[in-house]
Formats: structure tokens, C-alpha cells, sequence
């Protein structure tokens, strides 16, 4: 006879957190987000570790290297979707780590005989008002100026004006030789006020730029995500199928993290793509797998390597596979067992495997709660693809905007790799839909406020970081009328201001 959970499965909006005591020092701006992104031996310190704990889904309409780098300089990690061609994901992640080197490779580059209508298309594509003048149009070619929106005004100067008649020439720029250390270039730019610093080499080719905004950008993004090189770090997704392929190109192209990215992760094919990875790569390259609801999916992907683990299926707003298959269990259930199991383990073999909540999150409260119920950090979809910096389009729906969300698991996307057991190559059914959610700006705004509310929580619990907020955090279940209870009831509103 099959077997019956005795416990039904619940989800986030069933509980709540109760205060506990707040000394005078527990207050928001003393909060640390600090959370392991990867497992480690007890008293060690992981390889990765996030800043804040929110990472975004491995998704078409979520990840792409916009996302990764908006996301990266407020603390957190984004996963490049997989489900598009090898050679372009490892350019979205090349894009990535391109982006904050500190010399950065120049992508605006023009010849001298140009003209003024091919600088402003050429700022219409790559969005930047740097653009170098090289005697071939190629970033490493001999530089003989510069052109920024100081140089022309669109509305006194032709069209057709040749790139060399207004550019600012070599010989009244300010450059630096190759070789010269990060610090002293910003000294240079600061000390002649400089927007930007050419590095040339011996030959006069341009090496790369440096770039005032960096500095200051860094300098408001305390919490940024860098590597050694200080280069955003980044995440990519990966699949079961055609990892021997995909997993050389992606680190190649500078990928600091990899997930397995599988609506259903208690399998053999998880088990076998991280054995190659292990038998290629060792355990210098971090993979994350999943997903799992139960101590049993946890514990074999915890056995098999996984250097951290997803916890979540049918949650999902876009994910329909509760109702196509009939399998999936409660967020709120499958990560409290999960995260039981996780600490049963570390236990056990002294090796701590975060634990990663994907799916159910539909208010900022939620995060919370994952947090205290054990998660180490979670994956967001629904509440990234808003953004701007998202890959999606925004559109006007009845007088209000948009942006375009769809699942992985739905025809638009076809990704059947995520949901591949063997079987044909193709998706053959949904798992997944088609929708739009409501459009909210910039990310840096949005995961601003949504972090200001989990620190202030976290205070309300007397807890100044995750561990605490985990040791001390008491939750309880509620009823469906004190759900209600719980919103704006028995009063006319002036406005409406829902939280997405």
C-alpha cells in the first residue's frame, strides 16, 4: 500500500512569525544578511558565500546578464538560464564577468572615417557614451581618441560628420601604460578629473578602460559580489543532457557557481552529471542540484555532492506541475523536513550543505520565513522578472504595465531538458505558463525595500543574522480566518498599494 504523510503539507501564507525579545542592539542597520552559498567542513569558511540571501531562477524571462549584474552589486547571485545554445549562455556569463574587472575591455569601438549617425547607433546598442576610435573599429586595435556625449550635440551637428572631426584626439587625452595597478589608475582619474582612463600598451593599442563610475558605483554597493579580480561573480545553469559540453564552456567563460536546473532532482541523472563533474573538475567547481521536498531527495544529492540544494516543486507562480502530474508538496512542509535532514547530516559528517527555498514566494514576509525555517537563501523568479534589468518586454495590459513571465515548463520556452527523464527529446506536455506580472522599476529599489522589512523582522525575532534568526524564531500555524485577519479588513480604502 502506498505510504500517507500523516502531516498535511502547508505553505508560507499558514504561518507566522512570533516576536521574541529585541535588546537595544538589535536594529536593521546592525542586521548581517551574510549566508553560505555552498557547503563546507565545520570549522571552515565556504568558497562562496552571499551577501544577502537571494539568488535568481535559472529562467528565459529571469536571468539574463542584465539581471546578473544588477543583482551581483546588491550582494546577491544570479544563474544565467540554460535553456539556449552553449556558445550563447557562456557569452552571457563572458558579458558578466567582463563588466566589473576594473579594466574593462572595451565593447563601443569605432573607426575614424565614421560618422556621427554611427556613434549614435552605436550608443543605441551597447547603451554606453564611451566610445574609443581605433584605426580598425576593434577593441585592442591602435587608439586615436575618444568620443563621449561631450563631444557632439545632436541637434548643431549633421549626421553625416565624421567620427575624426569631433572626437577628442590621442595626443590631448590623458592614458596609462599597461601594467599600471587599479589604485593608480583611480588616482590618475581622480587627480585630472577623468570619466575614463585609456590603458594602452607599448605599441599604443587599447588594452582597456578604467572608469570613473566603477569606483563610485563600488564605493554605493558596499555589498557587491566579486571575485578575486574584482569581476561580478555569477552563476549558470546547467542540464543533465549535454553537461560534458556545456560545463567546459561555461567555466571558461568565467562561471563562479553551477545548478542543475531540473524541476525534480531525486534522480540518477543528477547523481551522474555530478560525478563528472567531480571526475573532471574535482571539488573545485561548485554545483548546486535539485529539486527535492522530502529528507530522502536531500540526503541522496547530499551523498552524491551537491554543494547546495533546491527545495521546491509545483510552487512556482508559472509552474503548473501539481496540477499536470499530481506530484509536488507544500513550500513551508518540504523545507522545514529539508532542512531537519540538512541539519541531521551536518551532524552526522560535519559537512554543511545550504539549502536553497525555490518556489511559494509571494510576499517579502516569505523570505522570512524560509530564513527561520531553516533555508540558507532563496531562488526568486516571479519577484526578479518585475525588474528592469529583467530579459522580458514590457507591455500595456488594460492601462497598466507589464512585463512579460513565463516558465520554463511552458510552450514559449521549451525547455524540456528541466523536465527530461529519458524519454524523447522534447516537451511533451506544459509544465508551465504564459503571463505577465505587474512591472516595479528598478531592481536596486525594489530589493532594497524588500530587505528593509526581513531585517526589520529578523529584529522583531532578536536576531541579528540568519543562524540566530534560525535558533531563535518561533512560528506558528494559522487558521484561514486569521489569514484574513491579518490584511486591511472591515474599512474603505483611499488607495490600494498591494505588495507583488
Amino acid at each position: 500500500m502506498a505510504y500517507f504523510f500523516s502531516e498535511p503539507s502547508h505553505t508560507f501564507n499558514e504561518y507566522l512569525l512570533v516576536p521574541g525579545y529585541s535588546s537595544s542592539e538589535c536594529v536593521p542597520s546592525a542586521v548581517s544578511l551574510e549566508t553560505p552559498l555552498v557547503r563546507y567542513r565545520k570549522g571552515e569558511t565556504p568558497a562562496l558565500s552571499l551577501k544577502i540571501p537571494m539568488i535568481s531562477a535559472i529562467m528565459q524571462s529571469v536571468s539574463g546578464d542584465k539581471l546578473a549584474v544588477a543583482l551581483a552589486r546588491e550582494g546577491g547571485v544570479s544563474f544565467i538560464y540554460g535553456s539556449q545554445s552553449i556558445e550563447d549562455e557562456a557569452a552571457m556569463v563572458a558579458k558578466v564577468k567582463g563588466c566589473k574587472a576594473g579594466f574593462v575591455e572595451s565593447n563601443s569601438n569605432i573607426t575614424p572615417d565614421k560618422t556621427l549617425a554611427d556613434i549614435l547607433e552605436l550608443k543605441e546598442q551597447t547603451g554606453h557614451s564611451t566610445v574609443a576610435v581605433t584605426h580598425d573599429g576593434t577593441p585592442h586595435g591602435k587608439l586615436l581618441g575618444i568620443v563621449t556625449s561631450r563631444d557632439y550635440r545632436v541637434t548643431r551637428m549633421d549626421p553625416s560628420e565624421k567620427v575624426s572631426s569631433f572626437m577628442t584626439p590621442l595626443e590631448k587625452l590623458i592614458t596609462a601604460p599597461e601594467g599600471t595597478f587599479l589604485k593608480t589608475a583611480n588616482d590618475i582619474i581622480w587627480d585630472h578629473k577623468l570619466n575614463s582612463l585609456p590603458i594602452l600598451d607599448e605599441n599604443g593599442c587599447l588594452v582597456a578602460f578604467v572608469f570613473r563610475k566603477d569606483y563610485d558605483m563600488h564605493k554605493s554597493n558596499p555589498l557587491e559580489m566579486l571575485d578575486k579580480n574584482k569581476r561580478y561573480v555569477v552563476g549558470a545553469g546547467i542540464n543533465t543532457r549535454d553537461y560534458a559540453e556545456r560545463v567546459p564552456a561555461l567555466l571558461e567563460a568565467g562561471a563562479d557557481v553551477l545548478c542543475i536546473d531540473s524541476s525534480e532532482g531525486f534522480s540518477e541523472w543528477q547523481k551522474l552529471t555530478i560525478q563528472w563533474i567531480r571526475e573532471h573538475y574535482g571539488e573545485d567547481v561548485k554545483v548546486g542540484a535539485g529539486n527535492v521536498v522530502d529528507r530522502e531527495g536531500f540526503r541522496f544529492l547530499a551523498d552524491c555532492g551537491a554543494d547546495f540544494i533546491k527545495v521546491g516543486i509545483g510552487g512556482g507562480s508559472i509552474c503548473i506541475t501539481r496540477e499536470t502530474k499530481g506530484i509536488g508538496r507544500g513550500q513551508a512542509t518540504a523545507l522545514i523536513e529539508v532542512c531537519k535532514a540538512r541539519d541531521e547530516y551536518f551532524e552526522e559528517t560535519g559537512v554543511y550543505v545550504p539549502v536553497c527555498s525555490d518556489g511559494g514566494i509571494v510576499y517579502d514576509h516569505h523570505i522570512t520565513l524560509a530564513l527561520a525555517m531553516g533555508a540558507d537563501f532563496v531562488m526568486l523568479g516571479r519577484y526578479f522578472a518585475r525588474f528592469d534589468e529583467s530579459p522580458s518586454d514590457k507591455v500595456n495590459v488594460g492601462g497598466t504595465i507589464m512585463k512579460e513571465y513565463w516558465g520554463e515548463g511552458s510552450n514559449r520556452a521549451r525547455n524540456w531538458q528541466r523536465y527530461d527523464m529519458g524519454g524523447a527529446k522534447k516537451l511533451s506536455f506544459e509544465e508551465g505558463v504564459d503571463s505577465y506580472v505587474p512591472y516595479a522599476g528598478h531592481l536596486a529599489d525594489g530589493v532594497a525595500t524588500t530587505l528593509a522589512k526581513v531585517r526589520s523582522t529578523m529584529c522583531n525575532c532578536g536576531a541579528l543574522t540568519i543562524p540566530e534568526l534560525q535558533q531563535k524564531a518561533r512560528l506558528t500555524l494559522v487558521s484561514s480566518v486569521s489569514i484574513v485577519e491579518g490584511g486591511a479588513h472591515d474599512v474603505v480604502l483611499h488607495s490600494t498599494s498591494k505588495e507583488v
